[in-house]
């Protein structure tokens, strides 16, 4: 994700001292957040579930992209640099190849994801376990309904047709 410090400009540097919360899971602000120095944790409620200390490493794409609140805190665990984004979605729309790096990213996580529920699936399928609905969890997701959307331009109708 180093590529993704050539595009930081226009917006804004911040100084983020240790303990410091980037982002709060359930939280809405529509910012986009860059790693530039520094050591930070993602936090699913109180569980520590990821450690980022990549520069470039990008934060709260899925907030923006998915117009929902934040999934996961984002606390710095040493004094850290980020870039931040106000309007990131404009700031994707401007620049396409930075959306297009979140994108490879995104589908790299669902790919591990994806590869590692299948081996859940293998190793448990017929155990008659919890683990074994590892496989309606996939189809689950497979299955996910797709966002809403209005085919067609924002003008009203002609009545006459």
């Amino acid at each position: 994700m180093r590529a993704v410090l050539d595009y930081c400009t226009g917006g804004t540097e911040r100084q983020v001292a240790a303990g410091t919360v980037v982002v709060t899971e359930g939280g809405t602000s529509g910012h986009l957040y860059v790693l530039m120095q520094g050591k930070l944790e993602v936090l699913k409620g109180e569980m520590v579930v990821a450690t980022v200390t990549e520069p470039g490493a990008v934060l709260g794409e899925m907030s923006v992209l998915l117009g929902q609140p934040h999934t996961a805190t984002v606390r710095a665990c040493s004094d850290a640099i980020v870039y931040e984004f106000e309007d990131a979605a404009s700031f994707l729309k401007q620049e396409p190849g930075v959306a297009l790096l979140i994108a490879k990213m995104l589908a790299q996580r669902l790919n591990v994801a994806n590869t590692y529920l299948a081996d859940l699936k293998r190793q448990y399928a017929g155990h008659g376990t919890h683990l074994a609905m590892v496989g309606e969890v996939l189809q689950s997701m497979i299955n996910l309904p797709p966002l809403e959307v209005s085919p067609g331009s924002d003008r009203q109708s002609d009545p006459r047709m």
